[in-house]
């Protein structure tokens, strides 16, 4: 059995995937990786299918050593990665030898780094997702951030695709398509400069009008896209709360609590906004003025505290070509090079 065992585990480590889709009406948030971008860029590298499972650190990384070797890749923000002393290149694929150890230090740019495993990382999962909940203590390993002494054991890699990198009562699940090709190297893998460029986390948030966005005056309109946030300490997986100028004037009416969205941005009584994250709650009653478009919520996963954010309005049909521009990149040739 291949495994990772953890000797140090960082500030918060965790294990995601992509989360879990369609639980919203339950109560149970999407949960899932903060950078997804950089979260699929990392199992291309190595590849693997996109939502396998791999580790998500938080500000400071964690120290991992690898019993049998393992072919591997470091995406999102640069925590200054060593193998056995010796420097990692960011952002593409290479080789742990049986019994190295990689250590990763505090971040030297934005919030989180992915460290991606061919075959993936074996975890129970829960609501068909191997993501961790940290709110409920679901999913992931033991529901909960990594600890000095844990194990995790890493999936068999199958040809082209990386398979047993979820576990059901059963035994071993890979919910990858299309059928297995002949297995061998995949060779050394980096992200290309150009891809590099274009997907770099923005601090001008690109938004769309919210559900109650016409509740607000055109004061606290001029005041929201004109002023500079910070990302408040408070902030965590559950929302970005920030500080700085107050709307002048908050919703014009009260309202009942209703679904919300990812990235939906609520103004709380006070006046200041609240982004909603991966873990948010599935139910708000704060008037919603804007949402961060599909294309920049990478943007928050990769947001420190401090760190200081503007607005940006778009409209819908922007907002539908960012994305499409996105994703016809990620699955380019121009995304990777060998």
């Amino acid at each position: 059995m291949n495994v990772i065992e953890v000797r140090a585990p960082g500030l918060l480590t965790t294990v995601q995937d992509l989360g879990r889709e369609g639980f919203g009406p339950m109560g149970v948030s999407p949960s899932g990786a903060a950078d997804a971008l950089s979260f699929r860029i990392g199992n291309k590298l190595v590849d693997n299918p996109e939502n396998a499972a791999a580790l998500e650190m938080t500000l400071l990384g964690g120290t991992f050593q690898f019993p049998q070797g393992a072919l591997l890749a470091l995406t999102g923000s640069d925590f200054g990665a060593t193998l056995d002393e010796e420097p990692v290149e960011m952002r593409a694929s290479f080789e742990a030898r049986p019994g190295q150890v990689l250590r990763l230090g505090p971040t030297r740019s934005g919030a989180r780094c992915y460290l991606s495993v061919r075959g993936g990382i074996c975890v129970k999962e829960f609501l068909g997702s191997a993501s961790t909940h940290l709110l409920s203590g679901l999913g992931g390993h033991e529901g909960r951030a990594l600890r000095k002494g844990d194990v995790l054991e890493i999936g068999e890699a199958d040809g082209h695709r990386a398979i047993g990198y979820g576990l059901e009562e059963t035994g071993r699940s890979a919910r990858s398509t299309g059928g297995p090709r002949a297995a061998g190297p995949i060779g050394n893998r980096r992200l290309t400069a150009k891809a590099l460029q274009q997907l770099s986390p923005r601090k001008i948030l690109r938004v769309t009008p919210g559900p109650q966005n016409d509740w607000f005056p055109a004061s606290a309109q001029q005041v929201f896209y004109a002023s500079t946030y910070r990302v408040a300490e408070e902030s965590n997986r559950m929302g970005l709360r920030l500080a700085g100028p107050p709307l002048p004037e908050g919703a014009r009416g009260e309202m009942i609590s209703e679904g919300v969205s990812l990235g939906a941005i609520q103004i709380a009584a006070g006046g200041l906004p609240i982004i909603l994250f991966v873990e948010q709650q599935t139910t708000g009653g704060y008037a919603k003025i804007a949402n961060v478009i599909a294309a920049d919520l990478r943007s928050l996963g990769q947001l420190r505290p401090r760190d200081e954010i503007r607005f940006e309005r778009v409209d819908w049909e922007m907002a539908r070509a960012l994305l499409i521009e996105q994703e016809k990149l990620l699955e380019s040739k121009d995304l990777i090079r060998e």
